[in-house]
């Protein structure tokens, strides 16, 4: 079986310069960044005089057996581009974490890939690395603030901004910085989060255009005095040297599908912590430029999607057309009690019980009136029973729904399921989009709410330390932040281990934090953490570069 990057390598690319061409810009609309890779400039988006359909995809809760939700949002463009529409991709970036850890790249797979997918996986164009420095240099430029003991006053036991690093590094999860001599600062306990789960990401990827990403960075809070004092961003007197570091990661990222398809790549926040969304930069660029959109919100509908539709949609007033929630049998069958080293074995029984996470993903959809369909990622290992079986249900229940062969047959796989959004979009015109929370509720409200519409959840459990702290939100005026719930993609609830669509569960918030720049409340809950750990064997391990000159591992 061909590997992915076996598959780039037998691909000719198409110039970047005949990709942007095809979205009808010039020279003067980008810079490019060798031969495949270009960042877009303003007059691109100043050029554009469309408003293109977003149609976004998500997935079931995802189990090791892989849903291959961005495969199918790629074939789901290359199909759309195959039957003559104007079509342009907006993805995130990949994060070297899970690439150098346990999921090994996060750019497709077979012939629905992004491409060069070795560059895009690894350092790409820089935008991480630049995200990442502003984040430290503002941990850096707290801690001289203590050490010269500023006017600002800063408390060194009430710092909440944290440092990140985009790899992941259990150890570095509590810290004690500023150890030894007096010279090497002001001793005190820190910690760092993962870059993709930093409010820097958030910022970055929420902000509509330059001036609100400054307006964002100005507003995050860094720490507070020791007499109790906020103390933000714009106190430290360096958002024109954060702007200066971000001035060319902010510009969004054009690349090409196999096929030779536009797509923007840009941006990269988790969806298990994070809000899980491309850049609201890359998806409005693409909208002026195509006349319809493919993007993602990562993992499942509980999360990505949610967060996609409460958070994103608000700040960007983006309205999707359609919803395709990606399901394949493999994991139909975990959900339904299947282990995974039985996933190859027949069993149309243990994949209609699975069937009820997929229920709960549907329901969460319907919960803000958009339509949607069902798109089954058929893998070499389906049986024909189990797909008229899972076909059979789909129609019985009325879904609309199409097998996709995306990762085999690229764009000619996705062309029935592409119709078929078609036709769903086309005969639900005026469907508007309700969000699960009103901004004027309560932080309380707007938690249960998201943990009853999306999880199906019956009740949330709110530590004590955490409802001191909502309590004192809600005190200081800002009940009006929206939510971002931190939780487990592998379960509808925030227990990992718990597969399926349980019901009578509760949701265990066990803290909050303000995230003021990005406009959201971090809600954590169960075991969830901001720094993950590498597995026991990496998939770092088995990378390189081979004697002809050509990467191999990345997965």
């Amino acid at each position: 079986m061909k590997t992915d990057l076996d598959i780039q390598k037998e691909i000719k690319l198409r110039k970047i310069t005949d990709v942007a061409s095809e979205l009808g810009l010039n020279e003067d609309d980008y810079d490019l960044y060798g031969k495949y890779k270009a960042k877009l400039n303003p007059s691109a988006f100043s050029k554009g005089k469309k408003n293109g359909d977003i149609i976004l995809v998500t997935a079931i809760t995802p189990t090791k057996a892989g849903e291959g939700k961005t495969t199918v949002s790629i074939g789901l463009a290359e199909g759309l581009r195959k039957i003559n529409k104007s079509v342009c991709l907006a993805l995130r970036e990949p994060s070297l974490g899970p690439v150098m850890g346990l999921k090994g790249g996060a750019t497709g797979g077979g012939y629905s890939q992004v491409l060069p997918m070795d560059e895009i996986n690894f350092h790409f164009t820089g935008d991480f690395h630049a995200l990442t420095s502003a984040n430290n240099l503002i941990s850096a430029c707290i801690d001289n603030e203590i050490y010269f003991n500023s006017p600002l006053n800063i408390d060194p036991e009430r710092v909440v901004w944290k440092r990140c690093l985009d790899v992941n590094d259990r150890t570095l999860r509590n810290i004690t910085i500023g150890q030894g001599s007096k010279i090497n600062g002001v001793e005190r306990k820190d910690s760092f989060c993962i870059t993709v789960a930093s409010e820097i990401m958030a910022v970055f990827c929420l902000a509509n255009d330059c001036e609100d990403l400054e307006k964002r960075l100005n507003n995050i809070l860094v720490a507070y005095s020791k007499d109790g004092k906020e103390i933000f961003l714009k106190d430290l007197n360096i958002t024109g040297a954060i702007l200066l570091l971000l001035k060319e990661a902010f510009k969004p990222n054009l690349v090409q599908t196999c096929e030779g398809g536009p797509a923007i790549v840009h941006g990269g926040p988790f969806a298990n912590i994070a809000h899980g969304c491309n850049s609201i930069m890359a998806t409005k660029y693409a909208r002026k430029l195509a006349d319809f959109v493919v993007t993602e919100g990562g993992f499942g509908a509980d999360l990505g999607c949610e967060k996609f539709l409460d958070i994103k949609s608000r700040v960007a007033s983006l309205d999707p057309k359609c919803v395709v929630l990606v399901a394949t049998i493999r994991a139909l069958k975990m959900h339904g009690g299947v282990d995974v080293t039985n996933l190859k074995e027949e069993n149309v029984e243990a994949m209609l019980k699975g069937i009820e996470n997929l229920e709960r993903h549907i329901e969460t959809i319907k919960n803000f009136n958009k339509p949607f369909v069902v798109a089954i990622n058929k893998f070499y290992t389906d049986t024909d029973k189990e797909i008229e079986a899972l076909s059979a249900y789909l129609e019985s229940k009325g879904y609309p729904y199409s097998l996709a062969t995306i990762h085999t047959d690229g764009g000619n796989g996705g062309i029935n399921l592409a119709n078929t959004v078609l036709k769903v979009i086309d005969e639900n015109k005026d469907m508007k989009l309700k969000y699960l929370y009103e901004r004027g509720d309560s932080l309380i409200t707007k938690i249960e709410k998201v943990s009853k519409k999306a999880y199906g959840a019956t009740s949330v459990e709110i530590s004590e330390k955490a409802q001191e702290k909502l309590d004192l939100y809600e005190k200081q005026g800002y009940s009006n932040l929206l939510i971002c719930m931190a939780k487990t993609q592998n379960s509808v609830t925030d227990d990992a281990k718990v597969l399926g669509a349980p019901k009578d569960f509760a949701i265990h918030v066990k803290d909050v934090s303000l995230s003021l720049g990005a406009g959201f409340v971090v809600v954590y809950t169960g075991k969830i953490i901001t720094m993950p750990g590498l597995p026991e064997d990496p998939v770092a391990k088995h990378m390189g570069i081979s004697d002809d000159g050509f990467p191999y591992g990345i997965m």
